[in-house]
């Protein structure tokens, strides 16, 4: 009896197992062909994809094979029509899929304004093995999450709703109720930009067992090969100047963003750098969605910090990885853990308090490079893009040779590439190709960049119809699909830095990592708005308050962990700021050097058994120690001393302040010369540095409606003098600025086309020779009305006639 009946049981049971659709996640294809894996929004979406990304040239399939029982089957797929959220016309990315060679009839990625399953079918197996094709039909940006096959007379259909397509997904792949858990890590850093790398690496030469996951395939984050943004910001200088030893052993040295060539943000360099540490564990391609908290008893806090009421601290036990290529799950256990993610994301999820602007904050970009290829290129018609006229965006401009700036950066540094030898080739759409500054930073990311994705196309369909004669030969080669954010969440810490602070010079005790960036924030252009005012493409950047570039000012260490997590660090755009503040932190090498400050501080935690807030509250005078150390310094053991290896990587030395290519010493040049600082303006001016070389500390620049800036002089002896004035070119610049100069003679006017470089490479350009009488008050005034762009001033100089 009970043999039968265990029978039955046993026949019963491989019947519902047979039964079992079969769950295929696209991206563990074996091979994916051209098709990109994008794991930008498996938390608004459920899962990793993969995408057509062809730049409007279908992709080579992807393919793998599948097994199952003879039979006929009925395929689905989940896609979307990626414009249909925009009520544009058309499917730009429709792909068919083929099964043993035959393709099934069904297009898909044609309907739906949001991700659903697709049928397709009957599709008949002869048993055994099967090969399975991803068949791009346009090249532009297909997408497929997973695939079922189902056997027919059998009542299956997907769900829509995302949660029960997930349970689903779990079920069907086999996945454990509890994923496998690691054995515990001193440190889990989440997150592989800068700020990642730099306290991955820095925990790890504090002898610390560091686990340093990433859910993408390369390190860098916005400074990466698939996004190319320059690494900004100034290291090794301030309070601390080893700090940023770590960061320059990795930086980027491109000469353009975006480049030419995406080797030029060195990947690979990232990579070893990484590698070379024996105590880091790197997880490439593993997304952190949850965590596991513990409760804690109460933790004493200092009198007057953001959580004095000595409320329960929690803390996180274990974050949870998805491999975005198997769909494996595993636990990594840890001591502390590192939000370096970004968008908050584990501060999130382990019920940190965070701050986030969902209105008028700065966007995501998605940058692009046109090559002349030197021969005849046709480009696609593209009517779901936006219809663009060549008044609705900036031209691209060429690649800058590797001129001075870029060559002093690269001085001294083993690139492991060689700069492209023609740049003028090329063209490229910069950063301010940005959108989403309405849209919510987190839930429409996906939309904001595809909308990125619209601008960008049909811009090139408008310089190849409406300006053919130029751009026939130009083909668009590259196309960042994983987008650049600039702002999200930031986690609340014991202190939240204000932007006036850095303003008025206030130190903090605990003030450390030097940021050098004014207060950058990003809005929409109004120039380019106008047809687009609901969701506008082209940025511009808003100096508003500046910051000591030369030698930063230090950002508190209290800024970098959760009040409310008790083993919670912040490194990069997660950190403890208002949002002026981090429009000057945010930068990555800025970003780097607070991932070092938390690599030793997590030292001091495990050294010590205390939290990351009692490092400052009993252990400052340690941590300030420990960053006054070379980057390279290394210990072997957590209880071991430290040293300095013999093959630690030298790095060129810095030049002395007001030495480098950046500054010009007014002291230094001859004659008479009057430094914008001593400038008498009217209307609105700011301050800029971004133009080298400039005189002094800074040059000044202005578009403001009847603004004027006077440089008064005399002279000591009567006679003819050369008038020289210094700008560095901009392409926002005037291209007709006024000028007044007040002489022995009168009133005498001149325009300066500020657009074109000066003959000098320090920026010199003379306005001509004039007579001036000694004793008397003379002057050359700025002025901007009928500018035709920003006036730049720098500098007079008045020097004898020769």
């Amino acid at each position: 009896m009970k043999s039968a009946l265990l029978a039955t049981l046993l026949t019963l049971t491989a019947a519902a197992a047979h039964a079992q659709p079969l769950w295929l996640e696209a991206e563990s294809f074996s091979s994916p062909g051209g098709w990109v894996l994008d794991t930008q929004f498996i938390d608004i979406m459920g899962s990793p994809y993969l995408m057509a990304h062809g730049m409007g040239k279908p992709v080579k399939d992807a393919t793998t094979s599948i097994e199952l029982p003879a039979g006929t089957y009925t395929l689905w797929a989940r896609t979307k029509n990626w414009v249909a959220p925009f009520n544009a016309t058309g499917a730009p990315g429709r792909f068919q899929i083929t099964v043993n060679g035959t393709t099934l009839d069904h297009e898909f990625g044609t309907t739906g304004k949001d991700w659903q399953w697709e049928k397709a079918g009957p599709v008949k197996l002869s048993g055994g093995k099967a090969t399975l094709a991803l068949h791009d039909l346009t090249g532009f940006d297909g997408r497929i999450d997973a695939l079922i096959l189902a056997k027919d007379g059998e009542d299956f259909t997907p769900p829509a709703d995302l949660a029960a397509t997930n349970k689903l997904r779990r079920q069907l792949l086999g996945l454990p109720e509890k994923a496998p858990e690691t054995s515990e890590f001193d440190l889990v850093v989440i997150g592989g930009g800068y700020s990642g790398m730099g306290a991955a690496i820095s925990g790890a030469r504090q002898g610390l067992k560091v686990a340093f996951i990433q859910n993408r395939p390369v390190l860098g984050g916005n400074g990466s090969s698939e996004i190319q943004v320059w690494a900004m910001g100034g290291t090794r200088r301030g309070l601390y100047p080893h700090l940023g030893e770590i960061v320059e052993e990795f930086a980027d040295r491109a000469s353009n963003s975006p480049a030419a060539s995406p080797q030029e943000f060195n990947d690979k360099l990232k990579e070893d750098t990484v590698k070379a540490e024996k105590t880091i564990q790197l997880f490439l391609n593993t997304h952190v969605y949850g965590v596991e908290m513990t409760s804690s008893a109460t933790v004493p806090v200092a009198s007057g910090s953001a959580s004095a009421s000595g409320k329960p601290t929690h803390t996180i036990r274990s974050v949870i990885g998805l491999d975005t290529k198997t769909g494996k799950e595993t636990r990594f256990l840890g001591k502390l853990f590192v939000d370096c993610t970004g968008h908050g994301s584990v501060g999130a999820l382990a019920g940190a308090e965070f701050m986030m602007e969902e209105k008028g904050r700065m966007g995501m970009s998605n940058m692009w490079v046109m090559q002349n290829l030197k021969h005849p290129v046709t480009w696609p018609a593209t009517p779901w893009a936006l219809p663009l006229t060549l008044e609705d965006f900036p031209e691209p401009k060429a690649l800058a040779p590797v001129g001075k700036k870029n060559a002093e950066n690269m001085k001294g540094y083993d690139l492991g590439y060689t700069p492209t030898p023609a740049p003028e080739d090329y063209v490229h759409g910069e950063w301010f190709w940005e959108s989403g500054f309405d849209k919510h930073p987190l839930n429409d990311l996906e939309l904001i960049r595809d909308h990125n994705f619209r601008a960008v196309y049909g811009a090139v369909s408008a310089l190849k119809t409406l300006k053919a004669e130029k751009y026939a030969d130009f083909d668009l080669t590259w196309l960042a699909y994983i987008g650049g954010p600039r702002e999200s969440r930031r986690i609340v810490g014991d202190m939240i830095l204000n932007g006036e602070d850095m303003v008025k010079g206030i130190i903090h005790p605990d003030g450390c990592v030097p940021t050098t960036w004014d207060q950058d924030l990003h809005y929409p252009k109004e120039q380019y708005a106008k047809n687009f005012p609901d969701n506008p493409f082209i940025s511009r950047a808003e100096f508003g308050k500046h910051t000591d570039r030369k030698n930063g000012y230090p950002v508190p260490y209290r800024c970098f962990y959760s009040k409310d997590i008790g083993n919670l660090f912040m490194a990069g755009r997660t950190i403890s700021v208002e949002r002026h503040a981090l429009g000057s932190t945010r930068v990555m090498r800025t970003c780097g050097m607070m991932g070092e400050v938390v690599g030793k501080a997590a030292w001091i935690c495990v050294r010590h058994h205390t939290t990351p807030r009692g490092v400052y509250e009993q252990y400052l005078d340690i941590l300030k120690d420990l960053m006054s150390q070379p980057g390279a310094m290394r210990r072997d053991t957590l209880e071991g001393n430290l040293y300095l290896p013999a093959n630690a990587k030298k790095l060129p030395d810095l030049p002395p302040p007001g030495s480098s290519a950046d500054s010009i010493d007014p002291k230094k040049l001859e004659g008479i010369v009057i430094d914008d600082t001593e400038a008498e303006f009217t209307g609105k001016w700011t301050h800029g540095e971004g133009l080298k070389p400039y005189v002094g500390n800074h040059y000044s620049y202005s578009s403001d409606k009847a603004a004027s800036a006077r440089f008064p002089f005399s002279v000591k002896q009567t006679g003819s003098y050369e008038v020289r004035i210094y700008f560095q070119p901009h392409e926002n610049r005037a291209k007709s600025a006024p000028i007044t100069l007040l002489t022995a003679d009168g009133e005498k006017q001149v325009t300066v086309d500020q657009t074109k470089s000066p003959k000098d490479p320090q920026g010199a350009y003379s306005l001509g020779t004039y007579k001036f009488n000694a004793g008397e008050e003379s002057a050359v005034i700025f002025r901007t009305t009928n500018a035709g762009g920003n006036v730049h001033l720098d500098a007079v100089q008045i020097l004898p006639a020769k």
